[in-house]
């Protein structure tokens, strides 16, 4: 792979194995190599329908989604005005009354706007465990948080509107109304405390 990403440097490079059995075993000793190694680990089985055989591939280990750049490192900073064009200032306001739940955990944060997205800054380096995206009807919240059915059992029983999780992102995408962020203050600080523990930090 070191050979592949000097004759092409401008990939990503990851490598990928391919498996009938994978062990926690084998996946104890990949977390050793701790990210330095990029690796997709899939695992193969055979089944036998009738007379024929059929290959089955499940993808049990993806660290793609640990290399992939925060938007806002290859793109231009903005400021407010362009997101109240892009929303609209109430939906940017949306995003202020939720900046103050994040201010409640993290005095030192500010916002940060991107092009992309409103993300955290501190000592003005990008501290994104979560950020928003207002739209014209909306604010999209986007806490960054392991994948499990326990947040998402919290969500859906709250009757948030969730969109799709980002695997790449490793985000929950939350649309919130102009009465949401009151309504739900409670589950939104919760939310935003995790990914905080989980995911707060400089991001490089």
């Amino acid at each position: 792979m070191g050979l592949e990403k000097k004759r092409y440097p401008q990939y990503d490079h990851v490598a990928v194995l391919v498996a009938e059995d994978i062990t926690s075993r084998f996946l104890n000793i990949i977390s050793l190599f701790n990210g330095v190694i990029p690796l997709i680990a899939i695992q193969m089985n055979a089944i036998q329908i009738e007379d024929k055989v059929t290959l089955v591939f499940t993808t049990v280990l993806d660290q793609r989604a640990g290399l992939a750049l925060e938007e806002e490192e290859i793109q231009e900073t903005v400021d407010r005005s362009y997101w109240e064009k892009r929303g609209t200032k109430a939906t940017v306001a949306i995003a202020d009354e939720a900046f103050s739940i994040v201010k409640s955990i993290d005095e030192g944060l500010e916002l940060k706007y991107n092009k992309f997205y409103i993300g955290l800054a501190k000592d003005g380096k990008p501290y994104n465990f979560v950020v928003f995206r207002p739209h014209k009807q909306y604010l999209r919240i986007e806490p960054k948080l392991q994948k499990s059915d326990e947040i998402e059992k919290k969500l859906d029983t709250a009757g948030l509107d969730l969109l799709e999780y980002s695997v790449r992102d490793r985000r929950y995408r939350i649309r919130f109304g102009k009465e949401d962020i009151k309504k739900y203050a409670d589950l939104l600080q919760e939310l935003l405390e995790q990914a905080y523990r989980e995911f707060g930090g400089y991001e490089i």
